[in-house]
């Protein structure tokens, strides 16, 4: 008798051979992982099973085997064997006689023999009788004609030994009529381990496709369009296509005179104006920010850890730097994913100072990218939870595989075991998150840095003042009580550990109401120091070493590393900490059918068990250009951020579960192309710009026949991003300032969400306060301090997504709120009068002024009658604002707080001190204009909330 791994091995093995006998090869990459044997094998085979004739004694077995007895697991025993003493209608099918039998009719339920006749086969098929009873658990009609042949054929039950048999020697069959086998490092049941996928569903672990019958975007494009008999649209304007090309490619509108000039170039030679056009956005800073900004979205780019302390990440914006500097820089993918995955190992030979080192030190902040804290969490569960966390951020970013699904369980749809799930998170064991000094290097914006240092400075001051002044009391009186009982004094930290009747009562000397106020000066002094971090050479990022105590308020390095520390990681049944299953070693997705270059024969998919060098070799793994989910994984976000859908509409997805390929040679084709071109994302962006189905209309004389535009006969139009409509506004309006890189900007937010108070845990965290200078709030959005427990109210109703989870599609959806926004928020307003200002700077006449705006915000000059409608509104929102006064409001330099302390359960009240306020350089105000000014704003607020200037076409 075989036991299970060396069958597996013969299962690996068989492949192989019949590989090399001239099969029909699935996937071959160093060890054969996936094979089919010729088509027509399981048509003849499928066709076998249908064939009434001559079927002979050992068909029907291994009918039974293969067939009947897994829809009797899947669809009967549920309720009849899977608990014996819970028989529904006193019905068991566990063995052939009692199916046979029947249950409380005490009527036989399998004549054997003949079917028609037989109350069993009556149920499956519904005739009277209706089993499965729920319409989702009905048999197909291929299922029930299964039954029907196996009960009309005697109803054979062989043995368990001969079902073993047949179920073995099927383990070894490629491909048959129910789809092909993914062989993986084995799952936790051999049902698993065998189980059979259709080709179509397991694409993305194929290698890819290297030959082809076209060779352009194009030809791929309308060959399908061609097959679904469906015309290309026509192309569409330079007019549209100047502010296509800008949103893609910079998120920013081109100016008036950006415009004329591309549409100059155009007539006199539109293919070189084109490229002229691409390349210097390409070659923007601004590029950067744009493309930036998806990867993101990807990786869940916060300023704050998330939870109940949503404690401050103070170094988070070099990581954000690092991505938008890769890109402008068009750095190598390849290399953009090794930085990420393992750049403290990538180049820990050279210098702390070293250039390379240090933009892989904080490129490897992308670790420490999701929500995270150590708070009421056992250490071993928070140190879980950071492990998950980088298997699934890792498979999902870079292999477009989630990976939660395979924590508890092997994959239920994809081949993906849960031994590999903690093979990879054995991968990321030894890594351990830290904030450490990594010296700044000449591309890092570090402007702002005094101003910032002396206002938090202070804040922490205000805050440490007040602790000193309770804490000054509470000692006095402490000393007074070991005095009295004539002890010696021991401070707070000391006697911590006393028996109570040792040692003074906890807040001694303090009021209620100062206890409660001591804790939170003790929480603002915490976390304004913390903030003190963001002006010093540190950086959010991760190192090798051994297992030590967290705590996500401060993560420092060990004072000493054991080198020779190996953790021990197993299969969590379950996913829980407390149910350890079999030991593994660090290993890397088995059903992709890549080795890992260097590892054993006897474990092609092995990783280093080493200290140092597993996360590396995960890294290079994934960066292999025979990686074939990895390479298809980025060139798909690509396509997908200029044609609004991807070539596989579910980015973050390739498994079953996920869309399927809708152009799948043509994916493959642009992957060959990215690779040819040194993992240039830059490349891929020219090639895609140049296409002509890039270049289509929105218009079609016949969109109905695709209504999705899945076959891209022409553009789909989009609403523009919550970041991309403010940032075109502060563009439009003249007050962006297009400085690249540096420290988090604080716009300006809804005031009474910036003042709200916001639990933490043990206290209220300090109010939002916006950036003193509008130099400094109106930063592009990328720029913008991000705060997982506080979101932007502006950007979050225009469906900026939620930190906390990877966004690899951004949500579309139009709510009355936005309407509400766009129109009345104070935002809109300040943005409307600064357009207004910059109007009548600019031209003295009303027409000009509004021929002006129309150009600046939507790209054309108005029609006669937009213009004179205009005009008019112009004229009678003046005369209704020179009779109106809008009331001024002030900002607050302190507030009033109130809590409940948390053991006396009295409430008290503190002042939280706002010293942006002081001297706070606000926006132009509906109140600092006259009524001309505020009218013609409103002129502008209407073009704000126009179809041409929050859409692309």
């Amino acid at each position: 008798m075989e036991n299970r791994d060396s069958l597996h091995r013969r299962f690996t093995q068989r492949l192989a051979e019949a590989a090399l006998l001239g099969g029909a090869l699935l996937g071959l990459n160093g060890n054969t992982l996936l094979f089919a044997n010729d088509a027509a094998d399981a048509e003849t085979q499928a066709q076998a099973w249908t064939d009434d004739a001559g079927h002979s004694a050992d068909d029907m077995d291994r009918l039974f085997t293969l067939k009947v007895m897994p829809l009797l697991k899947e669809k009967c025993l549920g309720c009849h064997g899977n608990d014996a003493d819970d028989m529904k209608g006193d019905y068991d099918v566990r063995t052939r006689d009692a199916l046979l039998r029947g249950g409380e009719s005490e009527e036989a339920a399998i004549i054997p023999g003949n079917a028609e006749d037989s109350p069993f086969y009556w149920a499956v098929t519904w005739d009277g009788l209706e089993m499965p009873p729920k319409e989702n658990d009905r048999l197909t009609e291929a299922q029930t004609e299964i039954v029907r042949m196996w009960i009309d054929a005697g109803a054979p039950w062989p043995s368990d030994e001969r079902q073993k048999e047949i179920r073995d020697e099927e383990s070894l069959v490629a491909e048959n009529e129910d789809g092909v086998l993914v062989a993986t490092s084995g799952g936790q049941a051999d049902e698993w381990t065998y189980r059979r996928y259709q080709r179509e569903e397991v694409w993305a672990f194929l290698p890819r496709q290297t030959e082809f019958e076209h060779d352009s975007i194009d030809e791929f494009i309308n060959a399908k369009l061609d097959e679904e008999g469906i015309e290309p649209g026509p192309t569409a304007s330079p007019e549209t296509l100047v502010r296509r090309v800008y949103f893609d490619l910079i998120g920013l509108p081109p100016t008036p005179t950006q415009t004329r000039e591309f549409l100059t170039a155009f007539e006199k030679d539109a293919d070189a104006a084109w490229d002229a056009l691409i390349e210097e956005l390409l070659a923007s800073p601004h590029y950067g920010e744009r493309w930036g900004q998806h990867w993101l979205d990807v990786v869940r780019y916060a300023d704050t850890g998330g939870f109940s302390n949503d404690y401050e990440r103070s170094n988070a914006w070099r990581y954000r730097d690092y991505v938008i500097r890769s890109l402008n820089e068009d750095k190598p993918y390849d290399q953009f994913v090794m930085e990420q995955i393992a750049g403290d190992e990538l180049h820990a030979d050279k210098p702390a100072n070293d250039p390379a080192r240090v933009e892989a030190m904080i490129a490897t902040g992308f670790l420490r990218m999701g929500p995270w804290d150590t708070a009421m969490v056992p250490q071993e569960e928070a140190r879980q939870i950071l492990r998950d966390d980088m298997v699934h951020s890792i498979g999902q970013s870079f292999l477009s595989m989630p990976m939660r699904c395979c924590k508890c369980h092997d994959h239920k749809f994809d081949p993906v075991p849960t031994r590999d799930y903690y093979r990879m998170y054995s991968a990321v064991s030894t890594a351990q998150p830290v904030e450490m000094e990594v010296p700044f290097i000449e591309d890092e914006n570090t402007d702002g840095f005094q101003e910032g240092k002396q206002q938090t400075q202070a804040l922490y001051d205000y805050a440490k003042t007040r602790v000193d002044r309770l804490v000054r009391k509470r000692e006095a009186a402490a000393k007074a009580w070991y005095e009295e009982h004539d002890k010696p004094y021991k401070d707070l930290n000391a006697r911590k550990g006393d028996p109570d009747d040792e040692k003074p009562p906890r807040a001694v000397g303090l009021r209620e109401t100062e206890q409660g106020r001591l804790k939170v000066r003790e929480q603002d002094v915490w976390i304004w120091n913390r903030r003190l971090e963001r002006y010093k050479p540190m950086a959010q990022t991760v190192i090798n070493a051994q297992d030590s105590w967290m705590n996500a308020r401060k993560l420092r390095a060990p004072k000493t590393i054991k080198e020779d520390w190996i953790p021990e990681n197993f299969i969590f049944n379950g996913g829980s900490l407390a149910a350890k299953g079999e030991a593994v070693t660090p290993g890397v997705l088995s059903g992709c059918g890549l080795p890992v270059e260097g590892a054993p024969e006897d474990d092609p998919f092995a990783l280093p068990n080493t200290l140092t060098g597993r996360r590396l070799e995960l890294a290079k793994w994934i960066a292999n250009p025979e990686n074939p989910m990895s390479t298809r994984s980025i060139v798909n976000r690509i396509w997908q951020h200029h044609f609004n859908q991807g070539i596989v509409a579910t980015p973050n997805n390739f498994g079953v579960k996920g869309a399927a390929p809708t152009h799948p040679e043509l994916l493959d084709w642009l992957t060959g192309e990215f690779l040819a071109n040194d993992w240039s994302i830059k490349s891929i962006h020219r090639m895609i710009l140049h296409s002509d189905a890039y270049r289509r209309s929105i218009e079609h004389p016949n969109s109905e026949a695709d209504p999705d535009n899945t076959w891209l006969a022409r553009f789909s139009p989009r609403r523009l991003t919550a970041e991309e409509i403010r940032d075109s506004l502060l563009a439009v309006t003249g007050e962006l300032n297009p400085t690249v890189g540096g420290l988090p900007a604080r716009p300006e937010i809804n005031m009474e969400v910036a003042l709200e108070p916001r639990m933490i845990q043990f206290s209220i965290a300090p109010a939002y306060q916006p950036s003193r200078t509008p130099e400094q709030r109106n930063r592009r959005s990328i720029y913008a301090y991000r705060v997982r427990g506080q979101a932007d109210p502006f950007l979050e109703v225009l469906n900026k997504p939620n930190p906390n989870d990877s966004a690899d599609v951004r949500d579309a959806a139009s709510v009355s709120p936005q309407a509400f926004t766009l129109l009345n928020s104070d935002l809109m307003t300040d943005r409307a009068i600064a357009m207004s200002v910059r109007l009548q700077r600019e031209a003295d006449q009303l027409a000009d002024q509004i021929q002006r705006a129309f150009e600046l915000s939507i790209g054309r000059v108005p029609t006669e009658s937009q213009l004179q409608r205009m005009k008019q509104y112009v004229k009678d929102m003046t005369a209704y604002h020179n009779q109106v006064t809008p009331k001024p409001k002030t900002y607050p330099k302190e507030i009033t707080r109130s809590l409940v302390e948390e053991f006396s359960g009295r409430p008290f009240e503190y002042t939280e001190w706002l010293p942006t306020f002081e001297d706070y350089q606000s926006d132009l105000k509906p109140w600092e204009v006259d009524g001309k000014t505020r009218a013609l704003a409103d002129m502008c607020l209407v073009l704000f909330n126009t179809n041409e200037f929050v859409f692309v076409d």
